[in-house]
């Protein structure tokens, strides 16, 4: 299915003339040799453009259609028309050595062979060149000598003459593509891709682009021992892929992974995402869906509020077809080869409302210097990290299953849920509105709490004993504050953890330290401590009360700690809310 899907993709690139035809490949270049008629080199050229990324700017190599590359590991294997200093200059950072004068050997070898019987002039001065270059006087070159530091970088190099690239030359493209028709060896069979009578691929190329992976590329289909094969069939022969279909799918995926704007890293996994038809329209939409900016966050909720309704509305202006085919891939490393965490497709509308119900479950008051209506995927994963750490990422499996049950509408990982827990117990209680969030979100989606559906600040009807104790927390702890202006640890500190799990053993403590504290209010406030007390009694009185414990549980459940760390967060925020009124 992945590949069936990619191979399609393939194919529309390919009509709008965004990827190489089968043979050949898009490469970076960083520099083209301008050769004269005799082969000697004229000047090299730099290929490089200046652009931002982020906050600096940078020197990128150029991205050019080139003959097919291939797959180095290890050993000598040169590329034609596009390879690096060792092979085309025969050159290193420190000069030239035996190996490097091999990797030149080898190059020219390929050069004068493929390009024997050209009558070109690109051709022959190319022959001349690696007929007559000695790499041992590299340096007295004067354009070679201008250029050593960035051209022993390791960036491709190529050709080029009267500003003509080599690999554009017609006869040279002629030649390339008759030898690549000609390299027809190896075994037929049944592709399991297209279902055709074809050449079957031995080795697919490299997919590049995925942190962590082999950055020379890594295979997304390989066998690399017996152990892993079936019915003495060595190799990709394993599972029967067709030539064309092997440089469609590598082709597409790696054309996916290169487009900076349309993909996004997630934890140790890099999410890669395609409209069958080829338009980046859908790319660029869906991106801005997972990760809201503040200019894009009226739009999203006129959107979201139509397809309430049933009604499609097209976003930022762009013509959108609900029907089209849309696919997410997400990768990740595993030593050579790259692992896939999920796979999903479904129609672009299908997606949309399921992305927007779970906007709408994480939907809930916020403190008023917060301008994001929506808390991105990437933001809402924060949450669950310790962002003082060196290391940011969050659980790497748990970020990849978040971001599918966001798209399938499914359960979310139970461990989003405990490690939000988790993250703030570690922080004495400090419940930000993202994590109230997630809490809120989690207990809709996967323990069915109607209670809190439709509620995006405090619930004053809810009932439940948790969410009742932690709004009784939180205005014990704004009674401390209250009376001790400026303090600076509050029982949310020393508490909060063992008021959330074990709060039988606490609140009597908490309540007694109430008394003391509300004498001081009374000195300074009469109504102060009036509106408290009123506020208090209200909700005891929602409690179960018993004469031994006063009706508060002995031990919560996780499910309990997060409704009570919920009540904590609704009564802070409607606090700030009456301040903000008077």
């Amino acid at each position: 299915m992945i590949l069936q899907a990619l191979v399609n993709y393939y194919e529309e690139l390919a009509q709008q003339g965004k990827t190489a035809k089968p043979g050949w490949c898009q490469a970076k270049v960083s520099h083209a040799i301008e050769l004269n008629e005799d082969g000697t080199i004229k000047t090299i050229i730099s290929l490089k453009t200046e652009v931002e990324r982020g906050k600096k700017k940078i020197w990128v190599a150029k991205p050019l259609n080139v003959p097919e590359m291939v797959t180095r590991s290890s050993g000598i294997a040169p590329n034609f028309l596009c390879d690096n200093a060792k092979y085309f200059l025969g050159i290193d950072e420190e000069g030239t050595r035996q190996r490097i004068m091999d990797c030149f050997q080898a190059a020219r070898e390929k050069h004068l062979t493929i390009l024997e019987y050209a009558e070109g002039k690109m051709a022959k001065a190319i022959c001349l060149y690696f007929k007559n270059w000695n790499p041992e006087l590299a340096k007295d070159n004067f354009a070679v000598k201008e250029h050593w530091d960035e051209l022993n970088e390791g960036g491709n190099i190529i050709f080029s003459m009267e500003g003509i690239y080599a690999q554009e030359d017609d006869e040279i493209r002629g030649i390339w593509d008759k030898l690549q028709a000609k390299e027809s060896n190896g075994k037929t069979g049944t592709c399991l891709v297209t279902g055709q009578k074809t050449e079957i691929a031995r080795i697919h190329r490299g997919i590049k682009g995925v942190p962590g992976a082999q950055s020379s590329g890594a295979a997304l289909v390989s066998f690399n021992a017996p152990a892993f094969e079936s019915y003495g069939k060595e190799q990709s022969y394993n599972a029967p892929v067709g030539r064309y279909a092997e440089f469609a799918y590598t082709t597409a995926l790696n054309y996916l992974l290169s487009q900076r704007e349309y993909r996004f890293s997630l934890g140790d996994s890099m999410i890669v995402f395609w409209a069958e038809s080829g338009k980046e329209e859908y790319q660029k939409t869906f991106l801005s869906w997972m990760n809201p900016q503040p200019d894009n966050q009226k739009e999203m909720k006129k959107v979201f509020g139509n397809l309430e309704k049933g009604l499609w509305v097209d976003f930022d202006d762009i013509n959108l077809e609900p029907n089209q085919s849309f696919y997410i891939l997400c990768l990740a490393p595993n030593a050579a080869r790259l692992s896939v965490r999920f796979f999903y497709q479904n129609s672009y509308e299908t997606i949309l409302k399921n992305i927007a119900r779970h906007y709408h479950r994480m939907e809930i008051v916020k403190p008023s210097w917060v301008d994001n209506e929506y808390l991105g995927i990437q933001k809402m994963l924060d949450e669950t990290v310790n962002q003082k750490s060196k290391d940011k990422t969050p659980v790497p499996n748990m970020a990849a299953m978040v971001l599918r049950a966001m798209l399938e509408d499914s359960r979310y990982p139970e461990s989003l849920y405990t490690d939000t827990l988790m993250r703030i117990r570690a922080e004495q209680g400090k419940v930000t509105y993202g994590r109230a969030a997630i809490i809120k979100a989690f207990l809709i989606k996967n323990r069915g709490w109607k209670e809190g559906e439709n509620e995006m600040g405090l619930n004053e009807e809810c009932k439940e004993t948790s969410y009742i104790l932690g709004r009784i927390f939180a205005v014990l702890e704004s009674i401390q504050k209250d009376a001790n202006p400026g303090i600076n640890a509050t029982i949310r500190d020393r508490y909060f953890n063992s008021a959330c799990a074990t709060p039988a053993s606490i609140f009597p403590v908490l309540i007694k330290l109430k008394n003391s504290h509300i004498k001081k209010i009374d000195r300074e406030s009469v109504a102060g401590k009036i509106y408290y007390e009123k506020l208090l009694a209200n909700l005891m009185g929602k409690l179960d009360v018993a004469e031994e414990n006063m009706g508060i549980p002995k031990r919560l459940s996780l499910e309990e700690q997060g409704k009570f760390m919920l009540g904590y967060y609704h009564q802070i925020q409607k606090k700030y809310e009456k301040k903000e009124d008077k």
